[in-house]
């Protein structure tokens, strides 16, 4: 019993360290992306409307997300 209590919260661990992780990332990731783009301002653009920056910023966000959730994952348990 002490050891599934230990796994879960092992796990709850993982889980609450990766959020914060991928967002702090994401984060980093999206100004990154702003400072790499020096003449467009994307999100003056995403308050316009920019359909086009818009897209093109998600895609960035997704991106980030799967090279992150690549990073982050837990590692596998041994045996």
């Amino acid at each position: 019993m002490d050891s599934i209590f230990s796994e879960i919260l092992r796990a709850c661990g993982w889980a609450f360290l990766s959020a914060i992780l991928m967002g702090v990332g994401t984060g980093l990731g999206v100004k990154f992306f702003d400072v790499m783009t020096p003449g467009v301002d994307e999100m003056e653009e995403l308050r316009k409307g920019n359909i086009a920056v818009a897209i093109v910023v998600a895609a960035v966000i997704i991106a980030i997300g799967f090279v992150m959730g690549s990073v982050l994952a837990a590692p596998p348990a041994t045996v």
